[in-house]
């Protein structure tokens, strides 16, 4: 099915996702065939700027970002990119952007907010003053959506005065993961998981992202809103949705957002009485990193009376029939070990041993990894092979994508924009499911500030301190970059 033609209007376009994400995307899909010449993108930006200098810029960074580059691709990319210089609070400087979107007189036009969201309405204003915006017109808002609840109704009532819902793709790159996709076939595709997922045979779910960076260019903005507004109010809770929700009837988007919307309104909330032992919130200290002295988040930001929480841990339950007492315990930080993100599912123990003489039985797990490399990992024990009796021990089956699909997996952002230009809204944000998921962040910021929670320092290069919302019995599932690149061979010793 052919594609519809489209101008794309990136404000903010030579800023750091844009040139790092934005461009590299669609230098993919162009390679791929799937953005012809007879499309149009704008770049807009109040930075100095014109049109050549603005394409020198972005190809020297897909020369950063993007591995063994083709000239020919680029120079299609150049052939259809422009650059307008504007402020964009400024009325009459819309008027160029206008003149170009006239004379391209595509089918639809994208316009992707690539700035502080505290543009978003300017912009809009701007658009509509001018006449821009139309039926055919589309806007992809980037996070944050607001700082809470109230900044949010605010910011999304102004946006609703000149798009409709169906216009609006609240983007969440997690969502556009190959992983991400895989866990809904997983789920839904496979008669054996979907009988085993639920509270009588899952013992706990552990969501972690995990990050070594600081919070280098976000100084400001970090500052303000800190690890739970930053990560846990959309990227965390979109893949907490994922995992626990029911089976949509269709794939329609609304559909699948409906059952996402039913998670997020089946989460306990948190009050004075539990906030203290069910979250754990920190802030990096120095350290070491990757083999490098790190400064603390103080000393990073220049303030040495901040309370920013730069790492969070949380106990949540979702009181619904399918996951009623299964903790689901998610986690995000700054500053520490490594990078990776991943979800694991911890199946119950077997019931009863029946090889006394052997060592405890291990749950089963499955471990879904997003970065920095996607795979699925199913952890079940298996005998040794050889003499002795019984002996058994954990053997993970992987499915690696890079080993068993040779060839290269779009970037989030690439299958992200290619639906928008379809249309689908699937993997994007309702404003029902944001503003579910802000009044359950109220409830942790409201109960810490009643309480007066204290943030516990971690030095940079832990694992933070998450330790303190674990069940008894319950230990967090540590990513070990050398047993993740194991073969299964090596555990069949003889």
């Amino acid at each position: 099915m052919a594609l519809k033609t489209f101008a794309l209007v990136v404000f903010g376009g030579d800023g750091d996702l844009a040139l790092r994400k934005i461009f590299p995307a669609l230098y993919h899909r162009i390679k791929d065939g799937q953005i012809s010449v007879g499309n149009r993108i704008i770049a807009v930006s109040k930075g100095d700027l014109n049109t050549d200098s603005f394409l020198s810029l972005m190809v020297e960074h897909l020369k950063l970002h993007v591995a063994d580059v083709d000239a020919n691709v680029v120079d299609k990319l150049v052939g259809i990119t422009s650059f307008v210089q504007a402020d964009l609070n400024v009325a009459e400087d819309y008027l160029p952007l206008k003149e170009m979107l006239d004379e391209a007189d595509l089918p639809q036009t994208l316009f992707y907010y690539s700035t502080p969201s505290f543009l978003f309405a300017s912009i809009s204003r701007m658009l509509n003053q001018h006449g821009i915006i139309t039926e055919n017109s589309k806007v992809i808002l980037e996070k944050p959506l607001g700082l809470d609840l109230t900044s949010f109704e605010e910011l999304n009532e102004e946006l609703s005065k000149y798009f409709t819902e169906q216009q609006m793709y609240r983007i969440d790159h997690y969502l556009g993961k190959e992983t991400v996709q895989n866990l809904m076939v997983l789920r839904f595709a496979n008669h054996l998981f979907e009988l085993a997922w639920n509270a009588q045979n899952i013992d706990n779910i552990q969501i972690t992202v995990a990050e070594s960076i600081g919070v280098e260019k976000r100084k400001e903005f970090y500052d303000s809103c800190g690890a739970l507004k930053d990560m846990v109010q959309n990227h965390l809770l979109q893949l907490l949705c994922l995992v626990a929700m029911e089976p949509p009837a269709t794939l329609n988007a609304d559909n699948v957002r409906d059952e996402k919307l039913k998670v997020l309104k089946s989460l306990r909330m948190f009050n004075p009485g539990n906030v203290g032992k069910h979250t754990a919130k920190g802030q990096y200290a120095r350290g070491e990193v990757q083999g490098g002295r790190v400064d603390s988040y103080q000393e990073d930001i220049g303030s040495y009376d901040s309370t920013t929480e730069t790492f969070v841990a949380l106990k949540v339950f979702i009181d619904n029939w399918r996951w009623a007492g299964t903790p689901f315990y998610l986690r995000t930080g700054k500053r520490l070990e490594k990078k990776y993100s991943e979800i694991v599912i911890n199946f119950k123990m077997v019931p009863h041993n029946v090889f006394p003489a052997g060592p405890r039985i291990d749950q089963n797990q499955l471990i879904i990894r997003l970065q920095p490399e996607e795979n699925i990992e199913l952890v079940q024990m298996a005998k040794i092979p050889g003499p002795g009796g019984y002996r058994y021990q954990p053997v993970p089956l992987k499915l690696d994508f890079s080993d068993s699909f040779h060839k290269r997996f779009p970037d989030a952002y690439e299958r992200l924009l290619m639906d928008v230009v379809r249309g689908n809204q699937t993997l994007f944000m309702r404003a029902d499911e944001v503003r579910a998921s802000w009044k359950w962040i109220h409830s942790i910021t409201d109960s810490w500030e009643k309480t007066k929670q204290e943030v516990q320092l971690y030095k940079a290069g832990s694992s933070g301190p998450g330790s303190k919302v674990m069940e008894a019995g319950h230990k967090w599932h540590e990513s070990n970059e050398k047993d993740d690149k194991k073969d299964i061979s090596q555990f069949f010793g003889t």
